[in-house]
């Protein structure tokens, strides 16, 4: 199977505590997915969800189970590569009964176009994706033109992916990347109340930076 030759993140060592390390062996198996070669049967995960939602690098799961509390009605499936972080949301999932979430440890290069059929995602979610500040890295993030391609075929007609970023040249270069598809349309948008501002946001906007959000819609 190839893997991506680039990655759009980097592995920040594993450095995880005993709770997150004991969490993600005793509850990957109970509310992990595994990768496997087939596509999933959504219906049978998520049997009463009107919607299902994919979170792409939910960093360690704050945002990620706050909305999956508040939206019961919907299914998230939640998409990381950091054992921290996984061990941490499982734990999330547990503490707050969470019924609507799901986790898989993998790359969404390699999960999306194996695991999901076409048209079976209402949204992606995207938040704070490493910005990849350097220059000479730039090419590593993960909003290109490769990555729409991946994407709009996994989203319904009129589905979405909403992305949200506190480095301002990354949203006018994710702007620019979406300009020139026209497999999306759409733009800037206002905080939805939808999207909480995580410990994480918090410190950023402590220090003066600016959150944009984006919503682009499947044409």
């Amino acid at each position: 199977m190839e893997r991506p030759s680039v990655r759009s993140y980097s592995i920040r060592g594993s450095r995880i505590t005993q709770a997150q390390r004991q969490a993600k062996d005793q509850l990957q198996a109970i509310y992990g997915i595994s990768f496997e070669e087939k596509k999933l049967n959504l219906k049978e995960i998520f049997p009463t969800s009107k919607k299902i939602i994919l979170e792409i690098g939910f960093g360690m799961g704050e945002a990620t189970a706050i909305i999956a509390k508040n939206y019961p009605n919907n299914g998230y499936i939640a998409l990381d590569v950091h054992p921290p972080g996984i061990g941490k949301l499982l734990g999330r999932i547990v503490e707050n009964d969470l019924k609507n979430l799901r986790v898989i440890e993998d790359d969404v290069h390699i999960v999306l176009p194996h695991m999901f059929e076409d048209e079976s995602l209402d949204a992606i979610h995207l938040y704070f994706p490493d910005p990849w500040p350097k220059k000479k890295h730039n090419k590593r993030r993960i909003v290109n033109e490769g990555f729409l391609l991946l994407i709009a075929p996994k989203l319904k007609k009129g589905g979405y992916i909403h992305i949200a970023t506190d480095w301002v040249s990354y949203a006018l270069s994710m702007q620019e990347v979406f300009a020139a598809s026209t497999l999306f349309t759409g733009g800037v948008i206002e905080k939805p109340e939808s999207r909480p501002v995580t410990r994480f946001e918090g410190q950023g906007i402590d220090k003066d930076h600016h959150v944009t959000d984006l919503m682009y819609f499947r044409t």
